[in-house]
């Protein structure tokens, strides 16, 4: 009789291990459900697109200073900025007196610069677009790249973080087979008010490059947006380039002719 009782104990406790075991495997299968469930309910595309727009809105006008930090040197400028669209902009420095005057016009996909010295525009062909702009740790393909995001990327949201009480999603940037880019991916860092917290450029053999993160978040325009920002070689830590915006003002009334090579040389900002 002790045996008997003893085989039908051991029978019990398998079965209660089997079903502890199923329901375990269970949990697992609705945890991974549920997360791929909540990962596919990011939009990542309008979310994107909606933190490009949050900086540009139908139009925009800036004013920004841009520090140049080297080891035995700095420099900085100031600089105003024109937008329309995801498209069109005029950036033009203001100060210092030497730098005065130099322009960067982009329309679409065309990109031109303009030096008074020289007095002469200056088309950029598409094998400069990765070179500094203005002796900066920013290339010309950082000032132009609008919405290539959209347009030459696949995009993939790879985890969710946390920065205090907000939601921050990580985005994966993958070149399509066809696009002109040198990166392997470029990395995103979305908080859920879509400002963008930090963006990371990899080689071909996925390894981070260069970085650039947003240091101060603030107000400016009603909108919220980053206001300082520091792009920096990661091989090189004691030189960066810094962009602070110091006004901004959304949907202003930009005239077409702003845009335009003559507006460019011709230094007329209305």
């Amino acid at each position: 009789m002790a045996t008997i009782f003893r085989q039908q104990l051991a029978l019990c406790w398998q079965s209660i291990i089997g079903l502890i075991s199923v329901c375990g495997i269970a949990l697992i299968v609705f945890v991974a459900s549920t997360s791929t469930h909540a990962s596919e309910q990011l939009d990542v595309v309008a979310l994107v697109t909606d933190s490009i727009d949050q900086t540009r809105g139908l139009s925009s006008y800036a004013e920004m200073s841009m520090l140049i930090k080297r080891p035995s040197w700095q420099r900085k400028s100031t600089l105003k900025a024109w937008t329309r669209g995801r498209e069109d902009a005029l950036i033009r420095f203001v100060a210092p007196t030497r730098d005065a005057g130099n322009a960067l016009l982009k329309q679409g996909e065309r990109m031109w610069t303009y030096t008074p010295k020289l007095n002469k525009s200056i088309r950029l062909p598409g094998g400069m677009m990765s070179q500094s702009w203005a002796g900066s740790d920013f290339s010309y393909n950082d000032m132009s790249r609008s919405d290539k995001w959209l347009r030459e990327y696949t995009l993939e949201h790879v985890a969710t973080e946390r920065d205090g009480a907000l939601k921050v999603y990580v985005i994966d940037a993958i070149p399509r087979e066809d696009a002109a880019v040198v990166w392997g991916k470029e990395q995103l860092r979305i908080r859920e008010d879509l400002v963008l917290v930090e963006m990371s450029y990899f080689d071909q053999d996925m390894q981070p490059v260069r970085r650039m993160k947003s240091l101060e978040i603030g107000q400016l325009g009603g909108r919220i947006m980053a206001t300082r920002m520091r792009m920096q070689d990661v091989a090189k830590p004691d030189q960066y380039t810094e962009l602070e915006y110091l006004d901004m003002d959304f949907d202003v009334d930009v005239p077409d002719r702003m845009f335009t090579l003559f507006s460019l040389q011709s230094g007329r900002n209305r």
